[in-house]
This record gives structure tokens, C-alpha cells and sequence, in this order.
């Protein structure tokens, strides 16, 4: 390693060390909150100091202690762990300090995952922008209504989110093996992958980038494998949890509040336009999979991601941070032609809107508006209507 970068790796460290102080002093110690996160920090502080299963009762109550002081009522979130059991992995390095420094340390690893997965698409897309736009981006990545509430919770989808424009990326630099890997862990919040994983390794497949295919396997199988051993039971007990998880959630997808909290249409519509999405998604994949090219494959990968969000088996808005993914391409395009009052325009009101929309429709609890969960059909629409825009780019992507 060069000086220069000695000295650039000890200021970040620096940076980073302050960062975490700064969020223990402001945020975590006065307000220890972050009520996702706590659900599986818990969960692993539990079954890896004391042995305890994830999914048991007996979790459960500790982590409904750690937030209420008691056990949860019948009209409050419970907070089970239902995750699949190697999620409790990607916690274990912050198990080991108290509550409020562990989730400061989380809170910067969050922003870190968030600042580096812009600067990840900033390469994908070659966008060399400029000091100040990059300035710009990185203050609309961290403080965006989906950014911004999910680190206040603490959700790991930020770090599902990473992965999965670290995926993206590798795949697309055709270091296959890498790529795999990183969408076989991305699987540790299932609703966030259900779509985008079997697309990814449908396409390998069909391309033979056989790579990808084993670096998938083999670390899904490590996953898979080490949580057998470490907890035989864990399929039962993560079914069982999916199953009272249902009756404490209050939205479930974008097609559930259009179909159910907007119309009244009930169950049977609810599935019938899920059913209709699905049908879409397996058209555009055999559409892509025919057309072969970046421009089919660049559109279909951002089709599949945003209907995983309103058809899948569950969202959040946190999770909306994933379409940062296209936001970057039509960024990039408008300053390919110099359209910068397009792109001002557009970071104002997707930062300003959501966030006034929120403050206008706060409920008692102080818990968002199940419109705001509507964000998803924004991106199809974009999606819908640029179809011929992402076919035609100049995208430098190895597909």
C-alpha cells in the first residue's frame, strides 16, 4: 500500500471511528430504538451466548422485553425473529459490545453500505460526475425518506440492498464467481430476492456463466449447511414464524393496498393482480432471454426488481432504497445531455415529497401511511414508458 493510500485508509478509519462515537452520543444512547435491528441483534446475542433458538418463545419475550419492558400486547408489533437462521450471521460481529454502541456501529455500517453501493453504480453506469453532484447524491442516498427511515430502524435491507448492486456490479464485470456469492448471501431477507435471484441465475444458465451458478451454490449450501448444524430445527421453527407474521403486519405489498386498504376488493383481487405481475415478469425474462442484449437485460433486471417490491411476499419502505438502482441510470442519461434542471427537479421532489407526504398522513403512533407503500408504481411507470431508452444505451455491462 502506497502512503497516499496509508494515509486515505487512516482518515476514513478516523472518520468512521468519530462517525460511530457521534451516533452513540446523538442517537443510540439517548434514543436506543432501531427496533428491526434489535430483533435479530437479539436473536443472535441470544442463541450464541446462551444457546438459545431464534424462533423460540423464549426469544421472542426477550426481545418484546428489550423494547416494551414487558411482553408485547395483542395490538403491538411482537417482533419474532423471522428470518431464515443465517441472518443471525451477519450480526455476530456486533453482538459482543452493549445494545446502544453495537447499533451505532451498525448505523455507520449501514451508511457505509449505502454510500457504497452508490459509488458501485456510479462506476456500473461510467458516470464520472462531478465533486459536487457526487456531493449531492451521497446527501439524497443517506437522508431519502426509504434511506433515512431504514436506518432509523436499523433495517437490514440497506445491507440486502448492497449486495445486491454488488451482485449486479460484478456480474456485469464478469467476475462471475464474486457475483454469485453476493446474491446467495443478499437471500438472508428472502421477500428482497425472490425475483431478482432466480432472474440472475436464469440468465447464467441460459448464457452458460457457469461461475456464477457455483459461486451461488456453493455459498447458499455454506449458509444452508452450517445452519443445519448450528440449529437442526431451524426450517420448522422460520415456517413457524412465517406463519404468525400474517397477523401482526399491517401492509404487506403496494398490490395489497391498491386491491384491499383502497378498494375494499378483498383477498381474491389481491391475488388475481399478483398472478397478472408474475405473468409480466416471465414475459419480459423470455423477452430478455430472446433479445440477448445489455439494453434487454439492463431493463428486465430493473422490471424484475420493482415488481419484487409490489407483488412479492412482503415490502417495506425501507426497502424502496433499491430503486436507487434506475434512478442512477436517468440520472446519468439527463447529464449525458446536460439536463441538469431535469435532474435537480427530480432529486427535489423525490426528496421533499415523500418526506411532506409522511409529516401530512402521520397516525396516531406516530406509523407511516400505507400509500406511501405506492412509491413502487412510480418506477414501473418510469420503467413503462423508457423501455426503448434503456434497449438503446450506451451500457459498458458484460452480459
Amino acid at each position: 500500500m502506497g502512503r497516499g493510500r496509508l494515509i486515505a485508509a487512516l482518515l476514513i478509519g478516523g472518520a468512521l471511528i468519530l462517525n460511530v462515537i457521534a451516533s452513540y452520543q446523538l442517537f443510540t444512547r439517548p434514543y436506543p430504538g432501531f427496533n428491526d435491528y434489535l430483533t435479530v441483534w437479539e436473536a443472535s446475542r441470544l442463541f450464541f451466548y446462551r444457546g438459545l433458538d431464534p424462533y423460540s418463545a423464549e426469544t421472542s419475550l426477550a426481545i418484546q422485553t428489550r423494547i416494551f419492558g414487558r411482553a408485547a400486547l395483542p395490538d403491538e408489533q411482537p417482533n419474532h425473529f423471522a428470518y431464515p437462521f443465517y441472518a443471525i450471521y451477519f450480526v455476530y460481529p456486533f453482538i459482543h459490545a452493549e445494545y446502544e454502541w453495537a447499533t451505532a456501529a451498525w448505523l455507520v455500517f449501514l451508511e457505509v453500505c449505502l454510500i457504497g453501493a452508490l459509488i458501485l453504480l456510479l462506476d456500473l453506469f461510467k458516470w464520472r460526475a462531478r465533486p459536487l453532484t457526487v456531493t449531492g447524491l451521497i446527501i439524497f442516498t443517506l437522508l431519502a425518506y426509504p434511506s433515512a427511515r431504514g436506518l432509523v430502524l436499523g433495517q437490514v435491507s440497506h445491507l440486502v440492498y448492497f449486495l445486491q448492486v454488488a451482485a449486479l456490479w460484478a456480474f456485469a464485470r464478469r467476475r462471475d464467481g464474486l457475483a454469485g456469492a453476493l446474491l446467495a448471501l443478499s437471500t438472508f431477507k428472502p421477500q428482497m430476492s425472490v425475483l431478482i435471484a432466480p432472474f440472475l441465475l436464469l440468465w447464467a444458465l441460459s448464457r452458460r456463466r457457469w461461475r456464477l451458478i457455483g459461486g451461488f451454490g456453493v455459498t447458499l449450501a455454506a449458509l444452508i449447511g452450517s445452519s443445519f448444524l448450528l440449529q437442526p430445527n431451524w426450517v420448522e421453527g422460520f415456517l413457524y414464524q412465517l406463519t404468525l407474521y400474517p397477523s401482526y403486519i399491517e401492509v404487506s405489498t403496494p398490490v395489497w393496498v391498491v386491491t384491499e386498504y383502497l378498494l375494499g376488493l378483498g383477498r381474491a383481487a389481491e391475488i388475481a393482480l399478483n398472478v397478472l405481475g408474475g405473468l409480466v415478469v416471465l414475459w419480459a425474462w423470455r423477452a430478455a432471454l430472446q433479445d440477448g442484449t445489455v439494453g434487454a437485460f439492463a431493463w428486465t433486471f430493473m422490471l424484475t426488481l420493482t415488481f419484487t417490491h409490489l407483488i412479492g411476499l412482503r415490502t417495506a419502505t425501507p426497502h424502496f432504497v433499491v430503486f436507487s438502482l434506475p434512478l442512477l441510470f436517468y440520472l446519468r442519461e439527463w447529464a449525458r445531455h446536460k439536463r441538469h434542471s431535469a435532474m435537480l427537479i427530480t432529486l427535489t421532489a423525490l426528496f421533499v415529497l415523500p418526506w411532506l407526504y409522511f409529516l401530512l398522513t402521520l397516525g396516531e403512533g406516530k406509523f407511516e401511511h400505507p400509500t406511501l407503500f405506492l412509491l413502487p408504481f412510480a418506477a414501473l411507470s418510469a420503467l413503462a414508458l423508457t423501455r426503448r431508452q434503456w434497449q438503446t444505451a450506451a451500457l459498458d455491462w458484460s452480459v
